[in-house]
């Protein structure tokens, strides 16, 4: 053993073998990757009794004010956002119809516009589809304190005129304006 030598050390690279996702692996982790990133929409495409396409929507919700409801009916109210769901599926308008409201709430719209259209122009589409949907999710929103179809001349029964609470914001500035509370800020 006298005339043994050690081996010159060679510097090398260990690599772990690679080995190719399994199509249940790869859908495990795009499912995981898609609940991370999932919005939070709650709005639901299931089953929805379909609404005649000249029906008139209305929505109240309790304790709200009758000539508020009144003034929502006849389109006193200024319109301050709007949102058109022609020519989408019913997938589309739901996340159209979930992000318009959030915005609204975010930008202290009190009363917009949602137009739906009657439906019945496709022979192969079911009439109302749309307009049956926005009736079934608007009711859904805590944010909408009442809907009702639109006058003819913002789209008659293709349309609905939505009411949304009051943010924070807007009663602080109802407060102030009223003289209701001091204008000094809190400290």
């Amino acid at each position: 053993m006298a005339d043994v030598q050690p081996l010159k050390a060679v510097e090398r690279v260990v690599q772990k073998p690679h080995f190719d996702r399994t199509p249940g692996q790869q859908y495990r982790r795009d499912a995981a990757q898609r609940a991370q990133t999932q919005n939070d929409n709650f709005l639901t495409t299931a089953f929805v009794e379909l609404v005649h396409p000249q029906a008139e929507l209305s929505f109240m919700r309790p304790g709200m004010q009758h000539g508020v409801f009144r003034k929502l009916r006849q389109g006193a109210y200024p319109i301050d956002a709007v949102l058109d769901l022609h020519q989408l599926t019913v997938e589309q308008a739901r996340c159209e119809v979930f992000q318009f409201i959030r915005d609204c709430m975010a930008r202290d719209v009190r009363s917009a516009l949602i137009s739906h259209g009657k439906g019945g122009r496709h022979p192969d589409r079911p009439a109302a589809l749309l307009k049956s949907y926005v009736a079934k999710w608007l009711p859904q929103f805590p944010e909408v304190m009442a809907f009702h179809s639109a006058q003819g001349f913002h789209g008659g029964t293709g349309a609905v005129y939505v009411l949304l609470k009051k943010s924070e914001r807007q009663k602080q500035r109802t407060r102030r304006r009223l003289g209701l509370i001091d204008a000094k800020p809190e400290l």
